[in-house]
């Protein structure tokens, strides 16, 4: 869950991306781990599940790094968080997203899905077409 109000915006990493409205500190707790809000769901839940059901849930779901054949769906923006090596949010401990630097409002949030994926990261093509053209520049983010 995101600790920290956000919006979602065309990314020039892939698709959507995840943006911070305020400014973020270093060491600022930026996403937690909600029992009630993000689904842990077991991997076998997807052998029982229509195509495209499986293919949302592989696309925004990732390996639960605390359960071993599970699986993470988080309930708001920060499914589209996008991956990079230099990411400014730390994941590694599985239950909180930590700032490793200042971050200024309207940056992109970014995570490195090494800290939850195990073996080559692949990226899956976007599901979103995301047009810049769609955004009024006179636009007010509250």
């Amino acid at each position: 869950m995101m600790m920290v109000r956000c919006y979602l915006g065309p990314s020039s990493i892939e698709g959507l991306g995840v943006f911070c409205h305020d400014d973020i500190t270093r060491g600022d707790k930026v996403w937690r781990f909600d029992r009630m809000l993000d689904l842990s769901f077991p991997e076998t839940k997807l052998e029982n599940v229509e195509r495209h059901v499986c293919d949302f849930l592989e696309h925004y779901s990732y390996p639960d790094p605390r359960r071993i054949g599970y699986r993470v769906l988080e309930c708001d923006e920060g499914r589209f968080m996008n991956h990079s090596m230099y990411p400014n949010l730390d994941f590694s401990d599985g239950v909180w997203g930590i700032a490793v630097t200042d971050i200024p409002a309207g940056s992109e949030l970014t995570r490195d899905y090494a800290d939850f994926q195990t073996g080559e990261i692949v990226m899956q093509p976007p599901r979103h077409r995301v047009s810049t053209a769609l955004l009024r520049s006179d636009m007010v983010l509250n």
